[in-house]
C-alpha cells in the first residue's frame, strides 16, 4: 500500500511540474498510461506505436543519437559490446549496421593519433556518445566515448559519397583507465571536450546524495588530455559545444541540470538552469536550440524504489537564457523508457534509449 501511494504522489509531483510548461507533449488528453539492413514492416507486438509514439526495433542499447548533416539521415550508437553505429533513414524506417560488416575498415592515422595501442577490439568495445562533424560534402569525422578493452575516445571517418555508407576507424585517444566516461564533443581543430562522469566503480546509494563525481577534459592533436578547473559537477553526462566554441553545455544529471561554461572568461563562468528530468546527452538541434532527453524527475523523498516510475520527456533550451520547455515525451506505460537523447528531424522529434528501440513523434498538433 505505501509503494501504491508513493507511486500515485511521484506522478501527481510529475505532472504537476509539466503542467506548468504548457507544451503539447505528444501523449494525446486522456491516452492510458555488403551490410545488412532491417526493414521495420510488420512490427511485433511490442514494437507497435503508442502514446503517439512510432517504434525502429532491433537495435543494440541505441544510447545516443545524431542528424548527419543535411543528408536527413540520423547516425545511433550502441552501447553494448560487441559496439555498434546505425545509420538510420527516418523516411524509410530503415537502419544500416556500419561497424560489423564488409563496408567497415581500420585504418589508424599514426601522425594524428601517436598514442593509441592500435585498432579495435571489435568484441571488446562499446560506442556511447557521439559527437559528428562534416569534414566535406558527404563526409563525416565521428568521434565517440568507449568502453571495455579501453576507455578511449574513438575516431571514425563515415564516406557517404557511395553507393553504399562506408565507415573506416582512424584512430583513438586514451582517457583515464580508471574512469567512465561519458559524452564528448569535436572541436574545430580535431580536438575534444569529453564528460568523465564517475569513477569506474562508482556505485550509486538509492535514495542519497549523489555530490561531485566527475569533470570535464579536454584534448587538442599533439597535447595531452587535461582537466578543465572549475568544472566538479554531480554526474556529469552529456556535452555540447556552442559554434564559435566559448560555450561548453552538460547535462548534469546528478543534480538534474544543464549546465553552461564559458572558456573565454578566467576563472570559466558558470551558469545552470533545474530541469524536471534527469537529463541524459544533450545536443544542438537546427533552430539554434538544444534538445536534451531524460526521464522524469522524481524526488526520493515522494517516491523510491524499483516500482516508481515517471515515465519521460523531451526538453528544447535556449542556450542564452536557458529557459526551457517540453516537447513531448511518454508516461511510465509506454514500451520504451530510459530514454537518452533527441534529435529533430524536420518537424519530427527522434528519441534514443538504453533499450533495443528509437522513437518518433511528431511536433505537430493532432
Amino acid at each position: 500500500m505505501q509503494r501504491s501511494i508513493s507511486v500515485a504522489l511521484a506522478l501527481v509531483a510529475v505532472g504537476v511540474a509539466f503542467a506548468a510548461l504548457g507544451q503539447n507533449a505528444n501523449v494525446p488528453p486522456g491516452a492510458s498510461s555488403g551490410v545488412p539492413v532491417t526493414q521495420v514492416a510488420s512490427p511485433p507486438p511490442s514494437c507497435q506505436d503508442e502514446q503517439g509514439l512510432t517504434y525502429l526495433c532491433g537495435l543494440v542499447v541505441p544510447e545516443d543519437i545524431l542528424s548527419v548533416g543535411s543528408t536527413g539521415l540520423l547516425l545511433a550508437s550502441g552501447h553494448r559490446a560487441p559496439g555498434h553505429l546505425y545509420l538510420i533513414d527516418p523516411k524509410a524506417r530503415t537502419q544500416t549496421e556500419l561497424i560489423h560488416g564488409a563496408a567497415f575498415t581500420q585504418q589508424q592515422d599514426a601522425r594524428v593519433f601517436p598514442d593509441c595501442p592500435g585498432p579495435l577490439n571489435l568484441q571488446a568495445f562499446d560506442v556511447h556518445g557521439l559527437s559528428m562533424a562534416e569534414t566535406s560534402p558527404k563526409r563525416f569525422s565521428i568521434y565517440s566515448t568507449s568502453h571495455g578493452e579501453r576507455e578511449a575516445i574513438e575516431i571514425y571517418d563515415l564516406d557517404l559519397r557511395g553507393t553504399a555508407p562506408a565507415l573506416t576507424w582512424k584512430g583513438c585517444v586514451l582517457l583515464q583507465q580508471d574512469s567512465y566516461f561519458n559524452s564528448v564533443a569535436r572541436l574545430a581543430d580535431g580536438g575534444f571536450v569529453t564528460t568523465r562522469m564517475r569513477d569506474a566503480n562508482y556505485k550509486r546509494v538509492q535514495g542519497s546524495p549523489v555530490g561531485i563525481t566527475g569533470r570535464l577534459f579536454e584534448w587538442h592533436p599533439g597535447g595531452r588530455l587535461l582537466p578543465l578547473a572549475g568544472t566538479e559537477m554531480s554526474l556529469p553526462n552529456g556535452i555540447d559545444v556552442s559554434k564559435d566554441e566559448r560555450y561548453v553545455f552538460v547535462a548534469a544529471m546528478g543534480t538534474h541540470e544543464i549546465v553552461r561554461f564559458d572558456r573565454r572568461a578566467t576563472p570559466m563562468g558558470k551558469s545552470a538552469v533545474s530541469l524536471p528530468i534527469s537529463p541524459d546527452n544533450v545536443h544542438w538541434a537546427a533552430d539554434g536550440k538544444l534538445l536534451t532527453a531524460g526521464p522524469n524527475y522524481v524526488a526520493p523523498a515522494v517516491c523510491s524504489g524499483a516500482g516508481c516510475a515517471s515515465g519521460w520527456s523531451v526538453l528544447e533550451v535556449d542556450p542564452r537564457t536557458l529557459a526551457f520547455s517540453r516537447l513531448g515525451g511518454a508516461d511510465q506505460t509506454a514500451a520504451m523508457q530510459g530514454v537518452s537523447s533527441a534529435m529533430r528531424v524536420g518537424d519530427d522529434i527522434w528519441v534514443s534509449s538504453n533499450d533495443d528501440r528509437v522513437a518518433r513523434f511528431s511536433l505537430k498538433r493532432r
